[in-house]
């Protein structure tokens, strides 16, 4: 399942270097890249923990870890959009380095 989490948090790199390249004609992949990442990541959320570290204190474990992550779901707006007026639309690789460095973070792990 560590496969799909990987995918999902590749999938808006690759949308942001289409956006970046081709520009406007890429606006519809790029929102179909973006969009299918956020979905699989909606499932692996809660998947990945589980094929990780099983099913023991899986609800604890899950709170845990997703604290820091909505904290910073919710401060995205404001931090994007300060992003977004200092850099202008070069703000998007901020974004999509984000994306790598879940990704390289990701590759990091192991299932066992």
């Amino acid at each position: 399942m560590i496969w799909a989490e990987r995918l999902a948090a590749f999938s808006h790199p690759v949308a942001a270097i289409c956006l970046t390249v081709f520009g406007g004609p890429a606006a519809y992949a790029f929102a179909m890249l973006h969009g299918a990442g956020n979905g699989i990541l909606t499932i692996a959320k809660g998947t990945l923990p589980l094929a990780l570290f099983g099913a023991a204190g899986y609800g604890a474990r899950l709170g845990w870890l997703n604290a820091p992550a909505r904290v910073l779901q919710a401060a995205a707006p404001l931090l994007f959009g300060a992003a977004l007026a200092s850099w202008g639309p070069s703000a998007i690789w901020l974004t999509a380095g984000v994306g790598l460095l879940a990704t390289g973070a990701l590759l990091l792990l192991r299932q066992r």
